[in-house]
């Protein structure tokens, strides 16, 4: 089953249901934006900032930090709502792999799905990992990665 952004929800460890899969909807990289996350992580490199030198390495415009797509996998994540009230943290991220360039005009969309889950040492608690991929509105891969969380369980909510 392959939902699309869903009304305000919030899964417990127990509604979780291995190989469920969610996909975002889309967003337009700009290059404004690219320059924005140059600015804010000081991250200046040519390939982000200038676009003849873009052109010059085999790119036909700047291409975006891989950790601004990293990023906005975890923003499109969220804008699915699935853990509005049952996240207590992000425990990281595992296996990141940068398969493409994020152009510059790129429209990109999150698709996800579980992976493993588990309790936690505290019951009231559990451990989902997610593996999600950027996908381009080419069908292309461009980062994918796992993520693992740390959600309520439901016996936390009586």
């Amino acid at each position: 089953m392959t939902a699309s952004v869903p009304a305000p929800t919030s899964l417990f460890l127990e509604d979780i249901t291995l190989g469920q899969e969610w996909r975002t909807g889309t967003h337009i990289v700009t290059a404004a934006q690219i320059a924005a996350f140059a600015e804010l992580t000081r991250d200046h490199h040519p390939l982000h900032t200038d676009e003849a030198y873009c052109r010059s390495r085999g790119f036909p415009t700047v291409i975006a930090h891989g950790l601004f797509g990293l990023s906005l996998m975890e923003g499109l994540k969220t804008e699915l709502r699935l853990y509005e009230s049952t996240s207590i943290a992000s425990l990281g991220w595992d296996k990141v792999r940068f398969r493409a360039p994020v152009l510059a005009g790129d429209e990109l969309h999150l698709r996800m799905h579980f992976i493993a889950k588990r309790p936690s040492r505290n019951h009231d608690r559990g451990v989902v990992t997610e593996f999600l991929e950027l996908v381009n509105a080419r069908g292309e891969v461009v980062i994918d990665a796992e993520h693992v969380s740390l959600i309520l369980a439901r016996s936390a909510a009586a």
